[in-house]
């Protein structure tokens, strides 16, 4: 088997506000595997743009 392309474990990303932490992505798993095509769908406000930059990153 050829070696993933993205190969992410347990991603986690924060926010700090005046009210306290805001977690957005918490322990996300992702691998994706060369050649193949990913869709990231979930509802308004769940954290697909922000996982979405982390990953780019």
């Amino acid at each position: 088997m050829a070696e993933p392309l993205i190969d992410i474990k347990g991603l986690k990303i924060q926010f700090f506000t005046r009210e306290g932490i805001v977690r957005a992505v918490d322990g996300v798993d992702l691998t994706i595997e060369r050649g193949k095509t990913l869709c990231i769908v979930g509802e308004s406000g769940c954290g697909k743009s922000v996982m979405s930059r982390a990953i780019l990153n």
